[in-house]
């Protein structure tokens, strides 16, 4: 069953022309390899950096929330920035301010100035992350939209699959300093191409509100350090954090409801297809964080495998989403997404059920081929799934489609590390097996909801030659 969309308007561009468009879809992959790679090296070198700054487990957990955090709350207030001054122009000081904090943080001598090196990061990190899906939407034709985003998940993947290795071999011949000094001229490189390649659009103008950026900032901030620290930390102060953030919550929502293009995207989780497919998000990728975060305690404490064997044991899941997703973005320019989204988290829902049947006795092939199957599956849900994002939402209101789209991924994983903890309090030994029979459930679930946009129109989006008429 063919799914058609609206058509550019006759005379009206669509997407960059070759060889431009490859120079484009450079910078966005340098970019967003730069900002993915760093919220994984951290990770593996957190020891290291903790024993050589002399700083304690505790707080050098904030060297990866800090850079977290900053993404999260400003990735809706830099999306609608993008809305207003034009992707370009936000993406490019994205670029820079991250550049800049990578070199702070590679001449950080405490936690302290490494902390707020990887905030500033952060912000740099949010200016690409939230303006990536609205470039990827200029760069490509209408046509092949569902390719480009295929191809923009084959890079997400690999960073995160590679990530740990390349943290391992810097370590093993170079200082941690070197973790993030090697972005610099990275960082430099990307932003001189993306100076000549990026589309170039016009911004709509309309005034950024500070209040609500400010809101959104403060009821994310406080709602993911409250949701982590009832579970880790103190549930007095975690019940406290959350209130705030719920307070902030409601105010934002009376205050941007009612405005026809609020800094949270109200008027696009109108739209039924889009409100379906951030949920669908959502839900998938909680499923998804259940699963990362509670394996590799199996592997270690239960099947006995090392370190470094459970690295291996979990790169087929990245790298099998890597060979999915362009097939499936192909794909998702002829079919909807719906159908074709269903039918990978039904799959992934499958992979999750075999591994949580994984017995103590088990091989390494028995436990590579099921975290393959989970891979093939989310790969198969996920180009679908952004591409109906994006292609449900009006032209001008790109930058706030890119905006949510990560937001919800963000939020699904967040959601899915917090309810694993929960599980490791309650269940005990029996942990993995019920976050990853939870994660099943939560699988077909969202795969139920993925079929339901099939009972939806497509979505009409209005032609290129009148979105400036839109805009303003």
């Amino acid at each position: 069953m063919a799914d058609t969309r609206a058509a550019p308007a006759s005379g009206a561009p669509d997407g960059l022309p070759v060889p431009r468009r490859y120079w484009s879809v450079a910078t966005i992959w340098l970019a967003m390899l730069m900002s993915v790679l760093d919220g994984a090296i951290a990770n593996v070198a957190l020891p290291t950096i903790a024993r050589e700054l002399q700083a304690s487990p505790a707080g050098s957990i904030w060297i990866v929330n800090a850079y977290q955090l900053a993404i999260t709350v400003t990735l809706l207030p830099l999306a609608a920035l993008g809305d207003k001054l034009g992707y370009r122009r936000v993406y490019m000081a994205g670029l820079a301010i991250f550049t800049v904090g990578s070199l702070g943080c590679a001449l950080s001598h405490s936690l302290v100035q490494l902390t707020t090196a990887r905030v500033l990061q952060g912000l740099g990190a949010g200016g690409i992350m939230s303006i990536n899906a609205a470039l990827v939407r200029q760069t490509y034709p209408q046509r092949m939209l569902g390719q480009g985003i295929g191809l923009n998940a084959v890079v997400i993947s690999i960073s995160a699959a590679i990530g740990p290795t390349v943290a391992s071999g810097i370590l093993s011949i170079a200082s941690w300093e070197w973790l993030f000094a090697i972005n610099v001229p990275i960082g430099v490189v990307t932003i001189a191409i993306a100076s000549r390649a990026l589309p170039r659009t016009e911004g709509s103008g309309r005034k950024l509100d500070v209040t609500s950026a400010i809101l959104n900032a403060v009821a994310f901030g406080f709602l993911i350090m409250g949701a982590e620290g009832v579970v880790r930390q103190s549930l007095v102060l975690g019940l406290v954090e959350l209130a705030i953030g719920a307070m902030a919550a409601g105010l934002l929502t009376c205050r941007e409801l009612g405005r026809p293009a609020p800094l949270v995207p109200f008027d696009l989780l109108r739209i039924p297809i889009f409100g379906l497919s951030i949920a669908t998000s959502i839900v998938s990728f909680a499923a998804q964080m259940l699963a990362y975060v509670s394996l590799p305690f199996y592997f270690q404490g239960v099947l006995g495998r090392s370190a470094v064997a459970t690295g291996f044991l979990m790169t087929p899941w990245p790298l099998a989403v890597g060979l999915t997703a362009p097939f499936a973005g192909r794909l998702a320019d002829r079919y909807p997404a719906g159908l074709l989204g269903g039918i990978g988290l039904g799959v992934f829902a499958v992979g999750l059920t075999l591994l949580s049947m994984i017995h103590p006795g088990a091989s390494n092939l028995d436990i590579v081929w099921r975290m393959a199957v989970c891979g093939m599956g989310f790969g198969f849900f996920q180009s679908p799934n952004n591409r109906a994002m994006l292609d449900s939402a009006p032209m001008h209101r790109s930058g706030a489609a890119g905006g949510m789209l990560a937001t919800a991924r963000l939020l699904g994983q967040t959601a899915g590390a917090v309810t694993t903890a929960v599980f490791f309090h309650l269940a005990g030994t029996h942990a993995t097996t019920v976050a990853l029979a939870t994660a099943a459930g939560v699988a077909a679930l969202a795969a139920l909801v993925s079929l339901l946009r099939l009972k939806l129109a497509p979505p009409s989006r209005p032609p290129r030659d009148e979105i400036g008429q839109l805009a303003a």
